[in-house]
């Protein structure tokens, strides 16, 4: 077939072993590249640049080792697969809340302000039920519920202490739902598989904090939004989260370098040889 992949990456799991054994398995050379032990020379002349693949596709779980590294294959003239400005949306929540909002796509209400007191008039807002998020971030880490005054105010003052990404406080409704949410997988046009992630004791569904899996039936009205919450950000292999509300599904993050074992292991879908099937179509273009 003539066609070479490269694979970007800085953990080795499940997911990368079962791609790379994917695209072995179609007869195809895979490049793997370490983020860990590459550097990259950032004046150097194309001709001397050494060749990672004819696509490339970007498993870095480090946000800002994901983004630079794609900036820079990106600039060495590589396709990467998700592009910088689609990882550069779905890894922040605010600019991910911005460009949802702006596509008309339903998702919470949310406020952002940048100090204690404003982050207080906020809560305010939305009558004292909301969560704190940080934008950057993965796995439910440092997402606090807020149900009085008090209790944020606390938070609020607290953050003031940490590192300055902290400062910016995300602060969204906290959601009336069942105890799960809904992730779905979108590759390219094609919405792959969805899941059920329960949580009975806790407001974060994540499968890494407990969260468990079901098989989530693909209705209409998720197919139809979860390509729209993709096509908004740009496109590309992506698992969009939303919540089931008595006015239909919200979609409250997207998530650029998404993790499917789970998924995999719930609804019997062979997801890497999607993706894979996506990376060749990409390299042919």
């Amino acid at each position: 077939m003539g066609i070479s992949i490269g694979l970007i990456y800085d953990q080795v799991r499940w997911e990368e072993k079962a791609i790379i054994e994917t695209i072995k398995s179609r007869g195809l050379p895979v490049k793997l590249i370490d983020a860990k032990r590459t550097f990259f020379d950032l004046t150097c002349k194309p001709e001397k640049l050494e060749f990672f693949g004819d696509v490339i596709l970007q498993r870095c779980v480090s946000y800002f080792r994901n983004l630079n590294t794609t900036a820079i294959l990106e600039n060495q003239g590589y396709t990467v697969i998700n592009p910088y400005h689609v990882s550069h949306i779905c890894g922040n929540k605010l600019l991910t809340t911005l460009t949802l909002s702006k596509a008309g796509i339903p998702t919470p209400k949310t406020y952002v302000a940048f100090t204690p007191e404003s982050a207080v008039l906020a809560f305010d807002k939305l009558n004292h039920s909301a969560i704190l998020k940080p934008i950057i971030g993965s796995w439910g880490r440092l997402i606090i519920p807020l149900k009085d005054r008090e209790t944020a105010e606390a938070v609020f003052e607290e953050r003031q202490y940490m590192f300055p990404l902290y400062h910016i406080y995300y602060i969204q409704e906290l959601v009336k739902r069942p105890p799960r949410d809904i992730r779905s997988f979108v590759v390219g046009e094609e919405v792959v598989a969805a899941i059920y992630r329960y949580s009975f004791e806790d407001v974060k569904t994540n499968i890494a904090r407990g969260g468990k899996p079901e098989y989530c039936p693909i209705t209409d009205e998720l197919r139809e939004l979860s390509l729209k919450a993709a096509e908004a950000v740009g496109g590309g292999i992506l698992g969009v989260d939303m919540m089931e509300t008595e006015d239909g599904l919200v979609v409250h993050e997207i998530n650029h370098t998404v993790e499917f074992q789970s998924t995999v292991e719930v609804t019997k879908v062979n997801i890497p040889k999607y993706i894979v099937g996506y990376l060749i179509r990409k390299a042919k273009k």
